[in-house]
């Protein structure tokens, strides 16, 4: 019977999961204690920021290798909603550039 991954997976996504949770509970501290935010500003502020940095990082493909090390610990937070939404919108970029060279290759005949 083979082995199974479950444990180790379930480890990956709770640490990876709570690592993004950290990172947005400094981004909370800093917003609250630097830039004197109101509690209800914080909040939002956090969630820019992190659904911010996920779209950065799925747009550099950094957050592809963590979520596919990490499993749904980096899919259940707010920069996963983020990641959702910037690799569909990449994935059509590239098909449309190239339906763009085919009509220009198909036109200069």
């Amino acid at each position: 019977m083979p082995k199974s991954k479950m444990l180790s997976q379930c480890i990956r996504a709770f640490v990876s999961g709570g690592i993004i949770c950290c990172i947005g509970q400094l981004i909370h501290d800093f917003a609250k204690l630097t830039l004197n935010y109101s509690e209800s500003n914080v909040a939002a502020f956090t969630a820019i920021v992190l659904v911010f940095i996920g779209a950065t990082l799925t747009g550099v493909g950094i957050y592809d290798k963590i979520g596919a090390w990490a499993g749904a610990g980096s899919v259940v937070p707010i920069t996963g909603f983020a990641n959702s939404i910037v690799s569909p919108a990449m994935e059509f970029k590239r098909e449309v550039r190239c339906i763009i060279g085919i009509v220009r290759e198909n036109r200069n005949r």
